[in-house]
């Protein structure tokens, strides 16, 4: 099956997505409470599911999903499983009418913004730490430095898992937090097609195309489209144009085969500001920023160099002052810093792959996936509007460009200096290849299964980054300063009429490979353990294109991973499980090398209690785990070296870097799920943590820091009910969920704001849906009581989260 995708955008990608689809119509997304799949011919219908998808195939009660393969890359009962991990069903989503990952989180414990989010594509954090991305257990993406990132779409999703802590080989690269693993929705024999459509607020709409169905006998394809479009709050504007076609081919009842592939043409636009917040270091006063009179904001010396107010612009500028400067956002309203110079992130990505599943006799069987995955990447975005009110920098106060901007005698409180704008050009080509073997046994009463892999998988990265400045910089020509935040002033043209200079350039290779073994043993009717050990390597080669000489580094790696869980069932509905796991990832896969450094890869590591129980004959799922998580190795700065960094005699036998600092969390998590009767549901989850930053041994500092942009608990519940009216034929359900997220740190002492936050906030949201067996006309509040609230921390600022919008959506199935 070979398919020539174009590679112009918009336009052209809508052309082949409902020109490929004009001799189908697409299918409904199978109900959750749909039993497996039941092939009519009698020459496969001996062929069990499992056979083909052992990660992503469930055994299912009602609406809730017990099983799971994506701790052990084969199906195992939750309530025996000896690790942390949570499932949410397709059903959850749709009745939440979320179209992205992001807007998917809120269903599990412990996943959250990340707090170095500056508006790139999905940047999420298990426990405050990383997270890998994948669909079907293959590499989807990474928060890269936020390129390489796109924003991933539900479409072609029925269900997440999440696996929480190193996976210790069996995804390749791990990171510290765990994996996000996308189940992708796969071809059936049964034909069915489902026509979807949606409007909403900021003039979005979508419409989605779904077919599945038989070829012949052992053959079933599944087609999947959309598109979708919205200005967007505050001109957050999307775009997207979406083809997923995947094809089952049943060779024999022991050799089946998914060929899978997909294409997303998306433009997102990226907002890396927020609403900003104001620079006045708070710690030179006893009280707050809106208390202060211009005797307070007083001159250095005209000799220490710092800019000299009048006493009228320092009794103006105090007037401006607010209680919450210096701590917190500024609240701008609707307003947004996104310049028209910015342009939306266009990522294009194409990926295929190719798996097959062979029964080889006597409980063995062989798994191979090869998967090719390309995305690109340009946007440009703003990265700095910093507002100086009055900070301390080298221990002169207002010391330029740090300083309120006065022009020809006039000061501009609310102005914004050192504004940059980036634009980057990335492209990631990769190329990964998984080859499992299980084996099943039994030994008198204790059965088991032997699990044996091999990995291997190859990054090409090439990266160009280009910025122009405000007249703070004199690297390119001038961008005039904002002049005030709350209204701003926009530049005219575009990037490229500013003389733009080239920030980085580079070519990187991160090659990976691995061997792994891991043992599932049932001793008993109340015993299970999970045992299994990994040895890998990373090697990374950069070749710098911007710098003279065009110097080339490598750097390579290898260590050996783990994991030991072990699970005891006091009775069907009570387990309690303890797992403890290592695991390693590249170090900085886009940090640029040096001739002298000597990066140790990553590693994590992570302590896990936890107790399952069910409850109602499995109508409740539910899960309490205790964990400490933690990435290892990172890098600091080494203190000596920065005293004499002009020294070179000095400087030959100290090292610039020093590599013991982590990042750690520990906390409890808490998930549950009801689906008590036909007319109740509740999905309900909670986390409390503790997420810091450990020092090293040599670290300036010894203080603990809370890390950025984590908060220490949030929770979050949806609860549907279902009615059946008399005068209606089919039901109608009556959905309400609540969220809430403790304060986040955006703290920058490089700033002078020790201690700034994003408040608490709880959200209210709504649906109401009629669901018939052919029609589900689904309308979505969020935002119910119009609460404001920012969404995500950015960097010394807030993203505002959407105000009250609605989404109507109908779907046809047939």
């Amino acid at each position: 099956m070979h398919i020539n995708f174009a590679k112009s955008k918009t336009l052209s990608a809508t052309t082949a997505l409902f020109s490929l689809l004009y001799v189908s119509t697409p299918f409904a997304q199978q109900q959750a409470n749909v039993e497996k799949e039941e092939v009519e011919q009698t020459d496969i219908a001996e062929v069990s599911d499992e056979n083909l998808d052992v990660i992503t195939v469930y055994g299912r009660h009602n609406r809730l999903i017990l099983e799971s393969g994506t701790a052990t890359k084969s199906n195992m009962s939750l309530m025996e499983t000896p690790a942390a991990i949570v499932v949410v069903d397709g059903t959850l989503l749709n009745e939440q009418g979320v179209s992205t990952l992001q807007e998917s989180i809120r269903n599990i414990s412990g996943l959250s913004q990340d707090g170095n989010n500056y508006g790139v594509g999905d940047n999420l954090a298990i426990r405050g730490l990383g997270v890998n991305y994948t669909f079907d257990g293959i590499y989807a993406g990474a928060d890269l430095g936020n390129s390489y990132n796109p924003t991933r779409s539900m479409t072609n999703v029925e269900s997440i898992e999440v696996l929480k802590g190193p996976a210790t080989g069996l995804y390749g690269m791990g990171e510290a937090g765990g994996i996000i693993n996308l189940i992708e929705k796969k071809p059936q024999f049964e034909d069915q097609y489902q026509i979807r459509a949606s409007v909403g607020s900021w003039d979005s709409y979508s419409i989605m195309l779904d077919a599945t169905g038989a070829i012949n006998k052992d053959l079933a394809y599944r087609v999947v489209a959309n598109r979708e479009q919205s200005d967007g709050y505050r001109g957050l504007s999307d775009e997207r144009s979406e083809l997923y076609t995947s094809l089952k081919f049943i060779a024999s009842p022991d050799n089946q085969f998914l060929v899978s592939a997909a294409y997303i043409d998306d433009a997102v636009q990226v907002d890396s500001v927020g609403h900003p917040v104001r620079l006045i270091d708070l710690t030179m006063f006893d009280t707050d920023a809106g208390s202060l009179t211009g005797d307070d904001l007083v001159n250095d010396t005209a000799e220490s160099g710092g800019l000299q107010l009048t006493d009228e612009q320092r009794d103006e500028l105090a007037a401006s002052l607010t209680s919450t400067d210096g701590v917190q956002p500024y609240d701008l309203g609707d307003t947004s810093l996104i310049s028209p110079i910015s342009r939306p992130n266009e990522g294009e990505e194409f990926r295929i792959k190719v798996r097959q599943d062979i029964e080889l006799g006597d409980n063995w069987s062989l798994t191979q996936q090869l998967q090719y995955r390309s995305y690109e990447s340009e946007y440009i975005r703003q990265t700095s509007a910093f507002n100086y009110v009055y900070v301390d920098r080298n221990g002169t106060t207002n010391l330029e460009p740090r300083a309120p901007l006065v022009i020809d005698g006039v000061l501009y409180p609310f102005a914004a200096r050192r504004q940059e704008y980036r634009k980057v050009m990335a492209d990631e080509k990769v190329w990964q290849y998984f080859l499992d073997v299980t084996k099943t046994w039994s030994f008198g009463d204790v059965r088991g299964e032997h699990l044996a892999s091999v990995n291997y998988e190859d990054h090409d990265i090439s990266y160009a980054q280009w910025s122009i400045w405000d007249a703070d910089d004199t690297r390119s020509d001038a961008v005039p300063y904002i002049l005030d935040i709350r209204d701003p002033n926009w530049p005219t043209g575009t990037f490229e009429d500013y003389n733009p200079s080239l920030r980085s350039k580079y070519n990187k290779d991160v090659s990976s490979w691995g061997v792994s073994f891991q043992e599932v043993v049932y001793f008993n009717e109340h015993f299970t353990g999970r045992f299994g050990g990994a040895y890998g390597g990373v090697k990374q080669t950069y070749l710098n294109q911007y710098s003279d000489g065009n110097p080339e580094y490598d750097t390579s790696d290898n260590g050996f991973t783990y994991n030991l869980g072990l699970t005891y069932l006091f009775s069907d509905s009570l387990s309690t499980f303890i797992n403890h796991s290592k695991g390693r990832t590249a170090y900085g896969i886009l940090d640029a090398l040096a001739e002298e450094d000597n990066q140790p890869d990553s590693e994590s590591e992570s302590w896990d209690f936890g107790v399952r129980f069910t409850a109602l004959e499995e109508q409740v799922i539910g899960s309490i785990v205790f964990f400490d998580t933690a990435r290892t190795n990172l890098q600091y700065s080494n203190p000596l070296y920065e005293d004499n960094i002009d020294d070179p005699s000095y400087n030959v036998d100290v090292p610039e870097y020093y590599y013991d600092e982590q990042d750690r969390t520990t906390g409890v998590e808490v998930d549950i799920n009801f689906d008590i009767n036909e007319q109740w549901s509740l999905n309900a989850n909670g986390t409390y943590q503790d997420p810091v930053t450990e020092p090293g041994a040599h670290a300036s500092s010894t203080d603990e820091e809370q890390t950025k942009g984590i908060a220490e608990k949030f929770a979050s519940t949806w609860l549907t009910y279902s009615h059946t009216f008399d005068a209606l034929p089919a039901p109608v359900k009556f959905s309400v969920g609540v969220t809430y997220e403790d304060e986040r740190t955006i703290s920058a002492s490089a700033f002078g704001i020790d201690y700034a936050f994003v408040d608490s906030y709880t959200v209210w949201d709504a649906a109401v849906s009629y669901v018939s067996d052919d029609w589900n006309v689904q309308l979505n509040v969020r935002n119910l009581d119009n609460t404001d609230y920012y969404s995500s921390a950015m960097y010394l600022g807030g993203l505002p989260g959407e105000e009250r919008n609605v989404k109507l959506t109908a779907s046809y199935s047939f």
